[in-house]
């Protein structure tokens, strides 16, 4: 209920829209990984919310997320390919899958994160992205998840912020697909690109005006 009343509070006053480098890369890739299967505290959450470019730019900036990928999920077919997600018949998201320290953010600031950074009440669409592979959606990998996952949905509804109803999926995950290397990171690697920087910029801004206590610090 307490994230209930600071969403509410929060719609009143704002609405979201080199060899050696390598190694070192390397090293701290492997160190991610034995981390996340030695700590029992690193989680699994997997998000769609439209444009991936977008979602993983403002959950990368997220604290006690270790690891981000932008990929598809929730559709038919095996290791699809952008352009036939893009197409609309492989039923698959736009989606990222990150892992995340329960202990530093929790699954139900992420769900706080997911619904305010994003319309959740428009159908396989977000602003001019169209189509199912936009659609808003929760892909749960636990009970646990399932259930915060429907409780904060039917709350937000019941709580009128917006003025029509949520649409979000709350699905069971099966499988995620990474995708294409140029879509990792890909507004870091492009901020000056024109979606990136009309689009995904101004998101930026919003989340980091708003969620100023779960920025990451350097």
């Amino acid at each position: 209920m307490q994230l209930i009343v600071l969403l509410v509070t929060i719609f009143s006053s704002v609405f979201l829209y080199g060899c050696q480098d390598s190694k070192i890369e390397m090293k701290n890739e492997e160190k991610i990984k034995m981390n996340e299967a030695q700590n029992k505290d690193f989680q699994t959450a997997t998000f769609a919310s439209g444009c991936f470019w977008c979602a993983e730019a403002i959950f990368e900036r997220v604290k006690g997320v270790y690891s981000i990928e932008s990929g598809y999920t929730g559709g038919t077919i095996e290791n699809p390919t952008y352009q036939q997600v893009s197409n609309g018949n492989t039923n698959h998201a736009e989606a990222i899958q990150l892992t995340f320290d329960s202990t530093e953010i929790t699954y139900d600031e992420l769900l706080e994160i997911f619904w305010k950074t994003h319309d959740p009440t428009t159908l396989n669409k977000q602003g001019a992205d169209v189509g199912t592979q936009y659609r808003s959606a929760i892909f749960y990998h636990n009970e646990g998840q399932k259930q915060k996952a429907e409780y904060y949905k039917n709350e937000l509804d019941k709580a009128g912020l917006w003025k029509d109803p949520i649409v979000t999926e709350i699905v069971p995950f099966k499988k995620f697909y990474k995708a294409e290397d140029y879509h990792q990171d890909y507004y870091e690697n492009n901020p000056n690109q024109g979606y990136c920087a009309y689009v995904i910029t101004p998101k930026i801004e919003k989340f980091e005006k708003i969620f100023n206590d779960k920025i990451k610090k350097d």
